[in-house]
């Protein structure tokens, strides 16, 4: 697989028929050292992300973080404008009620966490990404259909 900026090339790719060809070859790929490997594969396959190393990100810790800030945010800008900024008393009701406060924070909480994903996965996977060398191999249109394949890109120290 070469790289269409440059001649040379971006790493080495394998295809296999069967989903146990795929992980057989990715445990024993990353057990020799190879760390810059990943594999595409037109369905789910149980365990393959570990056996090509995949770690757990950070990502929920970010949306329960974008969620809190939403929430936070939702209470205090309606706790500003109705006992700060702007308090009207209507029938002898309390300026600051926490019932009252529930919905729009608990709406603002789910956006913010929404949001916070949304913009943690994009930039955790490194998107957009209109090109990738993956796809100047002919075969490859095949992997959302019925082929695995397997690379490891010449960046890695094993390579």
């Amino acid at each position: 697989m070469n790289d269409s900026h440059s001649n040379q090339p971006h790493g080495l790719m394998a295809e296999f028929e069967k989903p146990e060809e795929l992980l057989a070859a990715a445990e024993q790929t990353y057990s020799k050292g190879y760390r810059r490997i990943d594999a595409y594969s037109p369905l789910p396959i149980h365990g393959l992300a570990a056996a090509i190393g995949f770690s757990h990100t950070n990502l929920p810790i970010g949306t329960f973080l974008c969620g809190l800030l939403g929430g936070l945010s939702g209470y205090f800008l309606q706790y500003w404008v109705h006992v700060i900024d702007y308090p009207i008393n209507i029938g002898g009701r309390p300026m600051h009620s926490g019932p009252m406060f529930i919905p729009v924070t608990f709406e603002l909480t789910i956006l913010f966490a929404a949001l916070g994903t949304v913009i943690g996965l994009i930039l955790l996977n490194g998107l957009p990404r209109p090109y990738h060398a993956v796809f100047n191999v002919p075969a490859f249109e095949r992997a959302s259909q019925d082929r695995f394949f397997l690379s490891i890109e010449t960046d890695d120290p094993q390579f």
